[in-house]
């Protein structure tokens, strides 16, 4: 088993639980979290109506996944990255588990 661990932008939950149910992931959790992106690094010509912070409301998914069903689950994500023409994307990140109960 392997712990995966999604974040995107609310506006993306309806498309990550089809990919999570397409790499037949039946049982997950998620919450919806508050995003945040530091912009001090942008230049300022390119954010001269933002704050530093700016905050986006967002969504954080973890399960318990089988090794076999990851790949599937990153090939859909990297897919769905690919075609979207906005900055935000989803992320995933998988962690070995050890033991498990």
């Amino acid at each position: 088993m392997k712990l995966v661990i999604i974040t995107a932008i609310k506006e993306f939950e309806k498309e990550i639980k089809l990919q999570l149910k397409q790499a037949e992931v039946t049982t997950f959790s998620y919450r919806e979290v508050i995003g945040y992106r530091d912009n001090t690094e942008d230049a300022f010509e390119s954010n001269w109506f933002s704050s530093e912070m700016n905050k986006s409301e967002s969504l954080l998914f973890y399960a318990f996944v089988k090794k076999e069903n990851v790949d599937k689950l990153f090939e859909s994500v990297n897919t769905f990255n690919g075609k979207q023409q906005t900055l935000s994307r989803i992320h995933i990140a998988v962690v070995n588990i050890e033991k498990s109960n």
